[in-house]
């Protein structure tokens, strides 16, 4: 009994020592969207406006080469919220769950949470719910979807006036097909376009906005720092946006490059993604009001999501967190919007694998700075964990970008990596500050981005290229054995 005393004093000490330390550390906000290529400001396109960006940009460091590891949304979070390159995640589909191929793997979320986070998620963080841990990883979870469109209650009221209710089992089908000629905008997961009709509100991002901005205005992390993840759905098909973005982007005022007709004579076949098709394009056929049509409505898109995010940044101020928050703004993958007639993802072409990244870290980064560097979506969880002083896992494969985030003029990468699934095979991609070098099965991919940064002319097959070639061989080489480490 005599001792009493002094233990509860110690434990009294104790606490009050985390909870400073928990108060020194700094929050942070990590914001992912889906299917984003880089056409925002901050990523040095002209026909568009993004405020948010800006502002991030003015205040952090804007990475001008960061890339994904795989593009396909289900691989590259696996990857990232990982710390391994696909390979060694397993994951190398959208329907792999890493819990299944690497039970023992700690990801990002979870490592915060269990050294004294309050973590928190609202939308696509990993994948999808089936593959999302959960309460295992996160204090607080949250997944939105959209209000019924004005044009979907008006499909139903012309088709249960003819047909009777879309709840009877020999309807089903036939509403289905009804609903997806009715509008472009009532296509549902296909590639539709279009007004929803709806306000930003009703949108699951504005919902996924709004619950961020909840849990910092009713500081629902209590005592401790907090690692917010916020999942935006758009610029996902269907490119659907409150109308008033839509008048910001005149179809006849978009701007694209065409390449050289005989392009996909000159590249392997296995390059080629077939979704296309989906899109309502043939194959180097190009149709420019469609590709008019769907540009208006990802640029729609993005300005959307910009304002939503914009919203998060100012309750940040408001609340007095902004300057304890370390602020993360990326995307999973590129997207491919008619280049080399391709549409969506699953290409390694430098569109569908370079991302926006912008990090701003309180006393780390220089406002307004910008980094040429080479950098991978693997490097963010090593990078968050250096910047608040996280352990992470021994098999991590990125690395922290703190020294890059400290001085802009600080060397990134010699060499970064991405790769896609071909049936059983894989097609690897290496990108350097000059080459971007691609291998398939059925052949290979050389392009001199200095001279040429659409990547209209392969030169893999010329003798004139035969030592460089060699030399980006050799470094893929290196880099598929770096992949494959810890699988």
């Amino acid at each position: 009994m005599r001792n009493q005393p002094k233990r509860f004093l110690v434990m009294c000490l104790a606490m009050a020592a985390s909870h400073l330390f928990a108060q020194d550390r700094p929050n942070v906000l990590f914001i992912v969207c889906d299917d984003l290529n880089t056409h925002v400001s901050t990523s040095d396109y002209p026909y568009i406006s993004t405020p948010a960006f800006d502002e991030l940009a003015e205040n952090g460091m804007t990475f001008k080469r960061a890339y994904c590891q795989y593009p396909v949304c289900g691989p590259s979070r696996a990857s990232f919220l990982s710390g391994l390159y696909p390979e060694s995640s397993g994951v190398i589909n959208n329907t792999a769950d890493i819990r299944d191929e690497r039970p023992d793997t700690v990801t990002m979320p979870q490592a915060f949470r269990e050294q004294g986070y309050w973590t928190a998620a609202t939308g696509k963080i990993f994948h999808n719910p089936k593959v999302d841990p959960g309460e295992a990883v996160w204090d607080e979870r949250a997944f939105f979807t959209n209000d019924v469109m004005p044009l979907e209650k008006q499909a139903r009221k012309e088709f249960e006036a003819k047909h009777g209710s879309i709840d009877k089992r020999e309807n089903k089908k036939l509403w289905k097909e009804f609903l997806l000629g009715y509008a472009p905008q009532t296509m549902n997961q296909k590639p539709g376009w279009g007004p929803s009709g709806l306000t930003d509100e009703q949108h699951r991002d504005g919902k996924n906005a709004q619950q961020a901005r909840e849990w910092i205005q009713n500081e629902s992390y209590g005592d401790k720092p907090f690692l917010m993840a916020v999942g935006i759905h758009k610029p996902h098909v269907p490119f659907l946006a409150p109308y008033k973005y839509f008048e910001k982007y005149p179809k006849e005022g978009l701007a694209f490059d065409k390449p050289p007709s005989n392009f996909w004579d000159t590249v392997p076949k296995s390059s080629i993604s077939k979704r296309y098709e989906g899109f309502g394009f043939e194959l180097a056929v190009e149709k420019d009001d469609l590709r008019r049509e769907y540009m208006q409505a990802y640029h729609a898109c993005i300005s959307f999501i910009d304002a939503q995010i914009g919203s998060i940044f100012d309750d940040l101020k408001e609340n007095g967190l902004w300057e304890n928050t370390i602020v993360v703004l990326t995307s999973d993958h590129g997207y491919q919007l008619g280049e080399h007639a391709m549409w969506g993802k699953v290409t390694l072409f430098e569109v569908c694998n370079r991302v926006p990244l912008l990090i701003r870290a309180p006393g780390q980064t220089t406002a307004s700075s910008t980094s040429q560097g080479l950098v991978e979506l693997v490097d963010l969880f090593p990078t968050l964990a250096d910047l608040c002083g996280i352990n992470t896992p021994a098999d991590l494969q990125g690395q922290s970008l703190v020294p890059m985030l400290r001085d802009p003029n600080a060397s990134g990468k010699d060499v970064v990596y991405t790769v896609v699934s071909r049936g059983k095979n894989l097609g690897k991609a290496i990108r350097t500050d000059r080459w971007r070098y691609s291998k398939w099965v059925d052949g290979e991919e050389l392009y001199d981005l200095h001279q040429d940064p659409e990547e209209h002319h392969n030169l893999a097959n010329l003798e004139s290229h035969s030592k460089t070639l060699g030399m980006v061989r050799n470094l893929l080489k290196d880099k598929q054995r770096e992949a494959v480490e810890f699988r």
